[in-house]
């Protein structure tokens, strides 16, 4: 005897609607972006702006990476046109705000704030503090060669078709099982002549083209006790025997915070003595001074606004950068990442103690400091202190296509750019050495500039072939040391992160891998969205 309709429909009507929700509890998203870099913004506004579903899976508290934690002074060489799609507007925003054309030293808040009205104004779903589980088979979910969910260690799943790892170390590429690698190559392994250790008292510093700016240009002793090698080396000092330019090592080129100061005392927190604070971890800084070198050890760049800000970063011979303390923090659990940025804010505060109040640091360079503290209305929720530390380089993949030196100096081009790039092929310190002639010496520093703005591989921000098929890092890209040292700008990540989400829109409309993605079709789609991809289009855009 047949059931009547409704008894059936009020049968399966439980079953249906316990479907359903969890359909919406656990939707598979057409792109998840996981990441805590302004590019995380831009790639998942792209997706959301091309209609596809999207989210950001954001493992901090809040968005923009270091365009909104610091890094006020952006770096683009007064090449403003290389780069337009939603960079562009970010920055056209900006200036904005501040009512004038082409600002690009701004206030963190303000970054903060236009890219939290681009995400409203888009309506794109954000979630934070929603770090990956990097517990080995938990956090990433493989089908075959596709990655299928990602889990957070909060135990959420965020299922998708395509994924962008946005993240400033690599930790979905890394945990996809992509070839990566850490550190610096050897001379020999790309043909690059800036690659591997970098001594700074070679003669002559071929390396590097800005004479001594970054270099130590006096004697200065690296003991604990001077004159007395028996006494041990002052922390963060290495010998140099052995050490000869073109090796190859994992070490990796200093950290800092990018720490915006305002000379405003009715907006200032007053930089004290921080809990733990040594004096010998600021002495080699202290008997440079002593020694002679009279620069001041910081680039100082005022920031837009009337609030007499400033961002304060690292410069010449012992500055902000904690030089050898960040070895382990691309490989590294939370838990020491979290001790590693730690470790770094007390150093950067007590050098800024350190120079204000020290009476062995010259008399103008006291004053000078002196009249910075934090910024009441900066990082509110932090005491004025930066919430990211500034990661200048982590993981790198390994892709079919890696930048090189070769490419920045515009004697190899990619046939397949999705960004340009310009910037100096640029490191800070990777360490502080004792020379044979037993003095101190910077290793690892490098600076030269592009001839011009070049292509950025669409092949380097995708895993190589027979890997991880739906996945894009943009940020951690394939890239060597040296290369990667170009590339590393903020409006460069932005514009890479943008073209990510466009080809992962495109490799879902083509059932088809990202490294099978054709490039004619992605290059319009590119075009059409704004971006400025190729060089000789950059060359229309300046005329």
């Amino acid at each position: 005897m047949k059931k009547p309709i409704h008894l059936m429909l009020s049968i399966l009507a439980p079953l249906l609607h316990c479907s359903w929700a969890a359909e919406q509890k656990n939707p598979t998203y057409d792109i998840v972006v996981y990441g805590d870099s302004s590019g995380a913004v831009v790639a998942a506004l792209s997706a959301k702006r091309e209609g596809r579903n999207v989210i950001l899976v954001n493992p901090t508290k809040f968005v923009g990476g270091m365009t909104a934690s610091g890094l006020g002074a952006t770096d683009f060489l007064g090449y403003r046109s290389t780069f337009g799609g939603i960079a562009s507007e970010f920055y056209d925003a900006v200036s904005a705000t501040y009512g004038v054309k082409n600002v690009r030293s701004f206030e963190p808040h303000v970054g903060k704030n236009v890219f939290e009205k681009m995400i409203k104004d888009a309506g794109l779903t954000v979630v934070f503090n929603e770090q990956l589980d990097r517990t080995s088979g938990k956090g990433v979910t493989m089908d075959g060669k596709k990655i299928t969910a990602i889990t957070t260690l909060s135990g959420k799943t965020y299922h998708g078709k395509m994924f962008i790892d946005a993240t400033y170390v690599g930790d979905l590429m890394a945990a996809a099982g992509v070839t990566y690698t850490v550190g610096r190559e050897p001379e020999s392994q790309y043909q690059e002549d800036l690659a591997g250790v970098r001594r700074g008292d070679t003669d002559p510093r071929v390396h590097y083209g800005q004479k001594n700016k970054d270099h130590f240009v006096v004697d200065v002793d690296p003991y604990v006790k001077k004159g007395d090698p028996s006494s041990g080396l002052l922390p963060h000092i290495v010998k140099a025997e052995g050490l000869t330019n073109g090796q190859g090592d994992k070490k990796i080129q200093a950290f800092n915070y990018r720490v915006c100061l305002t000379a405003n005392p009715d907006n200032q927190i007053p930089i004290v003595k921080p809990e733990g604070y040594r004096e010998i971890d600021h002495e080699l800084l202290l008997r440079n001074f002593e020694a002679g070198d009279n620069r001041m050890p910081a680039l100082i760049e005022p920031l837009g606004g009337t609030g007499k800000k400033v961002d304060w970063n690292n410069m010449h011979a012992v500055g902000s950068d904690y030089v050898g303390a960040n070895y382990e923090y691309p490989e590294a659990s939370y838990e020491r990442r979290i001790e590693i940025e730690k470790a770094h804010k007390t150093y950067i505060l007590g050098f800024l103690w350190t120079m204000a109040n020290n009476p062995r640091v010259p008399e103008k360079i006291r004053k000078q400091t002196a009249q910075y503290g934090l910024p009441k209305d900066e990082f509110t929720d932090n005491g004025g202190w930066p919430w990211m530390i500034y990661i200048r380089e982590a993981r790198r993949v390994v892709g079919d296509y890696v930048m090189t030196q070769h490419d920045a100096m515009g004697t190899r081009k990619a046939e397949d750019p999705v960004g340009l790039a310009s910037f100096g092929m640029d490191s800070h310190c990777v360490q502080h050495i004792v020379t044979e002639k037993g003095t101190v010496q910077n290793e690892g520093v490098i600076w030269r500039t592009p001839p011009r703005p070049y292509g950025v591989s669409y092949r380097s921000i995708i895993p190589k072939r027979g890997e991880c098929e739906n996945l894009f890092s943009p940020i951690c890209l394939s890239a060597s040391h040296v290369a990667h040292g170009s590339i590393r700008m903020e409006p460069v990540f932005m514009t890479l992160s943008q073209s990510s989400a466009i080809a992962a829109g495109l490799a879902i409309d083509n059932k088809s891998r990202v490294q099978d993605v054709p490039y004619p079709e992605l290059l319009k789609k590119l075009e059409a969205a704004k971006q400025i991809v190729r060089p000789e289009a950059w060359k229309r855009a300046k005329k």
